[in-house]
């Protein structure tokens, strides 16, 4: 059968009708905020809307966020010191400790997320213990991600997230936490981690640009999308409870091939620089903000992903409410 017989155009002829056969939901629940967490505040030139946030800060926030229904925050961490190890990475007064203790004892339901990485705390801005030729030393540097998740997990983190995309991390992490007392607590891996140039505005929030070289030895080349599916397979048999793909917008295919492969709940980060793009185009006139948005993290959400970590989450639980 064929037209006039077939009309696919009677199932979009009302918004009821619309709403009713929608294949692909967004709601505030699925989505997550980044939160920055520093001693002192202050806007993020590059991400128009988004500042570091003190402790009081990020516990106003966080309070906006959860009556608004947003699913849960992840808290990046800004220490006022840094050096070779990253060693406030795992102070447990550290700014992402207090923060999520503050959170958890405020607002006790909103899920709070804990990014595990050395970049943000390291004077050299990389992601692990750098040796004295300039490369990481992968596994040293997993003994300190573990001791930072730990960390996390006595201030009240509800699910550690490692971003470091060390080998063997998740692996590591989840025997330090279940050695710990804390095998209840899940690990959201980053499983798919690009070394992408869509991170450009985060690493100013952060504070965490490298001071030499790059990422490409332990970030994912952009070229490739089976080695993703590996890195996938080697942390979910690590113990990850859940995964991420990241950035989002340019790696659609990945979050679909992973999606494919997996039934473990599927992250995608919808990353700085993608957030940084819509708030420009949005500034010229190009694009009506809270369509252009909705639509983004549809398509996201469309492609596979069950959450969505996104700096729009406090706008866009706002225009679904």
């Amino acid at each position: 059968m064929a037209f006039p017989d077939i009309r696919l155009r009677r199932l979009r002829r009302t918004a009821a009708l619309r709403d009713l056969v929608r294949e692909t939901e967004l709601r505030p629940q699925r989505l997550i905020a980044p939160l920055f967490v520093a001693s002192q505040g202050g806007e993020v030139e590059a991400m128009p809307g988004v500042s570091r946030l003190t402790i009081s800060g990020a516990l106003a926030a966080a309070e906006r966020l959860a009556a608004l229904g947003v699913g849960g925050v992840i808290l990046f961490g800004i220490p006022d010191h840094k050096d070779a190890e990253g060693s406030g990475a795992w102070d447990d007064e550290g700014a992402v400790q207090l923060a999520t203790q503050a959170i958890k004892a405020a607002v006790p339901a909103l899920t709070v997320l804990t990014d595990v990485c050395l970049c943000e705390y390291t004077d050299h801005g990389h992601c692990g213990v750098v040796r004295d030729d300039g490369s990481i030393d992968n596994d040293a540097s997993i003994e300190l991600l573990a001791r930072t998740a730990v960390s996390h997990a006595r201030a009240g983190a509800d699910v550690i997230a490692p971003s470091d995309m060390m080998d063997g991390r998740v692996g590591v992490i989840r025997a330090e936490l279940d050695s710990e007392g804390f095998a209840e607590i899940p690990i959201l891996a980053y499983a798919a981690k690009y070394a992408s140039a869509f991170y450009g505005p985060f690493r100013e929030a952060a504070g965490s640009t490298p001071a030499f070289g790059d990422r490409r030895t332990y970030q994912l080349d952009p070229a490739n999308r089976r080695e993703a599916l590996r890195e996938t397979e080697l942390d979910i048999a690590e113990g990850a409870d859940m995964v991420m793909v990241k950035p989002a917008l340019a790696y659609l295919d990945v979050i679909a091939a992973v999606r494919a492969m997996t039934n473990l709940p599927l992250a995608a980060y919808n990353v700085s620089g993608e957030y940084a793009m819509v708030k420009a185009a949005v500034a010229m006139g190009a694009f009506d903000e809270r369509a252009i948005v909705l639509e983004t993290l549809t398509s996201i959400r469309r492609a596979g992903a069950d959450m969505i970590i996104t700096y729009h989450a406090e706008d866009a639980a706002q225009w679904l409410s």
